[in-house]
């Protein structure tokens, strides 16, 4: 046993210093000529692999596929309101103003906003530029500049791929688990096909769990503040996410929608404030008043 756990700290350290797969090829070298038992050779391998793969970087087209693997979650439990084409037309309008201005326009497949025909109030962003927003959301909106508030959050959290990065940590977390379960499976036995099958969760399953979760009370406010660089760049005014804000306050209530997932109304508008005097646009709202009244009847 002492020989095994020798071996899988020689395995994080050679994993810092070589490539996983190097590390997984000297694991069966040492199988094969009897410096351990096959079974550890074999847990080593998987270690390796899986931090290995923890490690790998997710790139756009992983991203856009992981998204729409969780946007098809979000669509079992919540349907598509169809009833108001326009509607759904005005938010993506809105959500190409704000992403066409953005450090990031464009997406794998580009960013959709979808409709939700729900009164929760609620609103969700999947990796890849999927967005979801719910009418009881969109009700509480009392102008344009109040429902950009809300579409800058989520492109926001797209943008700082938090989604993506929940992941990550997730994945690691996952590999760390392999590695201290193949040991267990050195000197228990057990098949590392089993192992590897109890510890491979879909990414799908992962990115679910944080939808009913909701990102960390830090990540909440780096998205705030980042949707009021977005708002500014396309000519909203900032303020509007504020203004979105005191309105949930009125009719959000914790344990359900945005208040089950986000800081309150109250800490995340204390936390704009602090950044919302860096912007000075000039206000242009009233432009957008009849076209807002236009979809909200």
């Amino acid at each position: 046993m002492k020989g095994k756990i020798i071996l899988l700290v020689c395995l994080f350290i050679a994993g810092t210093i070589f490539s996983c797969a190097v590390v997984s090829g000297a694991a069966q070298v040492a199988g094969a000529v009897g410096l351990v038992d096959q079974n550890t050779a074999n847990a080593v391998s998987v270690s390796a692999k899986a931090i290995g793969s923890a490690a790998e970087e997710i790139n756009p087209e992983q991203e856009y596929f992981i998204g729409r693997a969780v946007a098809a979650n979000i669509l079992a439990a919540y349907k598509i309101y169809l009833s108001n084409r326009m509607l759904t037309a005005y938010l993506n309008n809105i959500c190409n103003a704000i992403t066409i201005n953005s450090p990031q326009p464009d997406t794998y497949n580009g960013y959709h906003v979808v409709l939700l025909d729900s009164n929760e109030i609620n609103a969700f962003a999947t990796s890849g530029g999927h967005i979801f927003v719910t009418r009881g959301l969109v009700n509480a909106a009392k102008s344009e500049d109040a429902l950009a508030g809300v579409i800058a959050h989520e492109v926001a959290h797209i943008q700082l791929k938090h989604s993506i990065k929940a992941i990550k940590n997730s994945r690691i977390t996952q590999a760390l688990l392999v590695t201290g379960t193949s040991a267990a499976g050195a000197a228990t036995g057990m098949d590392v096909k089993q192992l590897t099958d109890v510890m491979n969760e879909s990414v799908g399953e992962i990115v679910q769990t944080l939808v009913n979760n909701g990102y960390s009370q830090t990540q909440e406010f780096e998205a705030d503040n980042k949707a009021l660089s977005l708002m500014a760049s396309a000519g909203y005014n900032p303020s509007g996410l504020t203004d979105m804000l005191k309105s949930l306050s009125s009719v959000q209530t914790a344990g359900s929608g945005f208040g089950k997932t986000h800081p309150s109304p109250a800490q995340r508008i204390n936390n704009a404030d602090l950044s919302i005097k860096l912007y000075n646009v000039t206000d242009t709202s009233a432009s957008r008043i009849a076209r807002f009244n236009a979809v909200s009847k």
